[in-house]
């Protein structure tokens, strides 16, 4: 069965940096969209970055172009976020998700990711 797993969350201060990392396992991985959202309390989830396994196609939020960046090592099956510059807007459960098998990110739109992890929280005082 499929299974995100993330890590890597925990407490920073505003202008501190955070890499989140999730292995991916239970798809074939190098043909889906993979994307990274948060949940802060009381708002709605909101999608963060994306990555074309394929392709290496990138895609960001407006609200983190140029702190966030998405890769992959694909050879583990992870794709990554490394966040920078990180402020208290930033405080969130992160999550990582997996779209639709063969389907690029341009094709998908941000509610249609299908396989969830259980995510990792970020807090930034």
């Amino acid at each position: 069965h499929v299974q995100l797993v993330e890590s890597g969350g925990g407490s920073v201060q505003a202008g501190g940096s955070l890499r989140l990392s999730c292995v991916v396992s239970g798809v074939y991985y190098y043909n889906f969209c993979m994307g990274w959202f948060r949940q802060a309390p009381g708002k709605e989830r909101e999608g963060v970055a994306r990555i074309y396994t394929r392709s290496d196609i990138i895609d960001y939020a407006d609200a983190v172009k140029g702190r966030f960046t998405i890769s992959q090592d694909k050879a583990k099956f992870t794709v990554n976020l490394q966040m920078n510059s990180l402020k208290p807007e930033d405080t969130a459960m992160y999550y990582c998700a997996a779209g639709v098998f063969g389907r690029s990110c341009d094709r998908l739109s941000w509610g249609d990711f299908r396989y969830w992890g259980q995510g990792t929280q970020v807090t930034v005082s």
